[in-house]
């Protein structure tokens, strides 16, 4: 096996860091050194997005806008489409220091329908404790996903 030591890679005519391919079945060294075989372009996160209270976007990757329908209801407006083929998924969590619920992160889209668009994702932020469970704008909302784009 060679070692390839580099301080810089470029593309034929490229500048550094410029359409570097990764091959979606490429070889790479795990956490215990042991070389694994494994999609890296379907292993990363394609979105994520923070947002606070008032749906003001505060840090973003390949999301353009929210639409606020009502309190906890939200549509995230995606910059780049995901496949025809809808395969991706999300994950999330809300914060709020002041109460005593469990809040979780839902996604949904068209209420009653079972099916997401590519181009965007409406989610239900909701909360439940002992008592009741309700929609809510909690202070902090944070979401990622991954799948294969468009």
């Amino acid at each position: 096996m060679s070692t390839l030591l580099a301080d810089t890679i470029r593309k034929t005519g490229g500048t550094a860091g410029v359409d570097i391919r990764i091959k979606n079945n490429s070889v790479y060294e795990s956490d215990g050194g042991t070389s694994v075989t494994q999609n890296v372009v379907q292993s990363l996160v394609k979105a994520w997005l923070a947002h606070d209270a008032s749906q003001s976007i505060t840090d973003s990757l390949n999301v353009s806008s929210i639409t606020d329908h009502s309190t906890g209801i939200h549509t995230y407006n995606f910059t780049n489409n995901w496949r025809a083929s809808l395969s991706y998924t999300m994950g999330g969590s809300c914060t709020f220091s002041d109460d005593n619920t469990t809040p979780y992160v839902r996604s949904i889209e068209a209420y009653g329908s079972t099916h997401v668009l590519t181009g965007s994702l409406k989610v239900s932020i909701q909360y439940t404790n002992s008592s009741s469970q309700g929609f809510y704008d909690y202070l902090w909302v944070n979401s990622q996903y991954s799948g294969d784009l468009a």
